[in-house]
């Protein structure tokens, strides 16, 4: 059962950032920066967190390392330290088949986690039926937020049938549209749409090469002859890892021009510029292999890491990505936000 004022924020529309993991350079967990990073969220006023999800490495559930209970739980500590809302929306990524998924999802519902990011990453070998079942057993122990993961980093082709069926599970209440591809994102808004369940699933975007545009845009779907209105109303994304107080400024007037009848030109501009900052911190080039790296990069820059490291050595920046950053870096200055993190890291990682 989702507590009922998460619930309206989830549907009013929140800022969801998938949290990053902080390593040191032998590769282990440097608990210091990632408690700091949960700091930096909050403080950026974030309206929830995502942990344990692709941004956070899916190897954290690997033997070799055995960091997904002790991740998820930094985080837990960290946002009751803060006294965030009684709102604020606390994501688990939750994988695997689906004995691993129904332990990954109890764990988080037994530490206090609200929802469970289900991804279909890794899982080519189901059917979708077998995939359907077990959202199933997942919802059945966690209120679930359904993941719709890009191809290029594990995820694959679910059919408009698929997601038909999946908004038609009970403690279904969400899903993250994230296949970068706009005919794929369709599919589930109209499977929504034509979900009896359609005003109990709230649509967000995890559509980092497409942010603005998806939360600016109001679908009409013909259901039965009558037409139903669905919006995107939020994000849980791995851009909004970096530079977040900035993109938390850019989201607040987004909500406020959502609704209009007309929305001002700047949008469209804002949104390309963040579109070519993303294709950087992602190495879209390279088929999105330097995408943790990337996001790495730019924190530890900005001193909330202490590196770009990631848990496997082939995880790092590919070719010409650190000077594409270094691009975006100088031609967006309006979208980071350095001087807000050098204000306060000293206070973060005391």
């Amino acid at each position: 059962m989702l507590k009922k004022s998460v619930k309206n924020f989830l549907h009013e529309g929140a800022f969801i950032p998938a949290h990053p993991l902080a390593l040191t350079e032998d590769r282990e967990l440097d608990e210091q920066s990632q408690r700091a990073l949960t700091r930096y969220y909050i403080d950026a006023g974030v309206g929830g967190l995502a942990v344990g999800v692709h941004t956070t490495q899916f190897e954290i559930r690997d033997s070799a390392f055995n960091l997904f209970e002790k991740v998820l739980k930094l985080a837990i500590d960290e946002m009751e330290m803060a006294e965030v809302p009684d709102s604020f929306i606390k994501i688990a990524g939750i994988c695997g088949p689906q004995d691993q998924a129904v332990k990954e999802a109890e764990f988080a519902k037994e530490i206090g986690y609200d929802l469970g990011l289900l991804s279909m990453g890794g899982l080519q070998s189901h059917t979708e039926e077998q995939l359907l079942e077990r959202t199933k057993k997942v919802a059945e122990v966690i209120p679930v937020f359904g993941f719709y993961l890009q191809p290029a980093v594990g995820g694959r082709v679910l059919s408009y049938g698929f997601w038909r069926k999946f908004a038609d599970i009970p403690n279904v209440h969400a899903i993250k549209i994230a296949p970068f591809n706009r005919y794929l994102s369709l599919d589930v808004v109209r499977a929504v749409c034509n979900s009896q369940r359609n005003e109990d699933i709230a649509l967000y975007t995890g559509n980092d090469d497409n942010i603005v545009n998806d939360l600016l845009t109001a679908y009409s779907i013909n259901v039965n002859g009558k037409k139903v209105e669905k919006k995107i109303v939020g994000g849980l994304l791995g851009h909004w890892s970096v530079w977040t107080k900035k993109a938390v400024e850019v989201f607040d007037e987004i909500k406020k021009v959502q609704h209009n009848d007309h929305i001002p030109s700047k949008y469209l501009t804002i949104a390309q510029e963040i579109t070519d900052a993303n294709a950087s911190f992602f190495d879209a080039k390279n088929h999105f292999k330097g995408s943790i790296a990337g996001i790495n990069e730019v924190l530890a820059r900005q001193g909330l890491l202490q590196g770009r490291w990631c848990l496997l050595e082939k995880e790092e920046l590919g070719p010409s990505q650190m000077e594409e950053i270094d691009r975006v870096y100088a031609a967006y200055p309006h979208l980071h936000d350095d001087e807000f993190v050098e204000k306060n890291l000293s206070r973060w990682f005391s």
